[in-house]
């Protein structure tokens, strides 16, 4: 399948505007082996509705959201708490939005399904199940957020 066939299958997203600014520095400040990364981040919030914290419904997937999604290929579920990539814990399961699934799940919404390249290069679809707030700690001590 080729970029532009998975161009088509992204769903349209939203995002917080009090991150917007900051992920759009993040994605270009960033170059080597993150770079691939980079680049889908920008494609991602270059599509992306921005809107302001308080009209962005709480089952978008943001910065602090706790996700519950599945891998379309293996039916396998993972929950994890999308993060800046500072506070990346796989073991803690907060997964940096500078990573081909965090990058992928940003701005998505409860039943959508979104396509993308794994840094393999294989093609992954996720849908996403379910989408809650970290608790108000973690997300101000994992986000920045106030």
């Amino acid at each position: 399948m080729n970029l532009d066939r998975i161009a088509e299958m992204r769903p349209p997203i939203a995002i917080d505007g009090d991150h917007f600014a900051r992920l759009f520095a993040l994605s270009s400040l960033t170059s080597g082996p993150m770079t691939e990364v980079c680049e889908y981040l920008r494609e991602e919030l270059d599509r992306a509705h921005v809107l302001p914290a308080e009209k962005l419904r709480p089952d978008i997937v943001s910065l602090g959201s706790q996700v519950e999604f599945r891998d379309e290929q293996t039916g396998k579920s993972q929950e994890v708490i999308l993060v800046y990539p500072l506070h990346a814990d796989i073991a803690r399961r907060r997964v940096s939005v500078l990573t081909p699934v965090g990058a992928a799940l940003l701005g998505l919404s409860v039943n959508q399904t979104i396509s993308f390249r794994a840094r393999t290069g294989e093609r992954r679809e996720l849908k996403v199940l379910k989408v809650g707030r970290a608790d108000q700690s973690d997300v101000v001590r994992e986000t920045g957020a106030r």
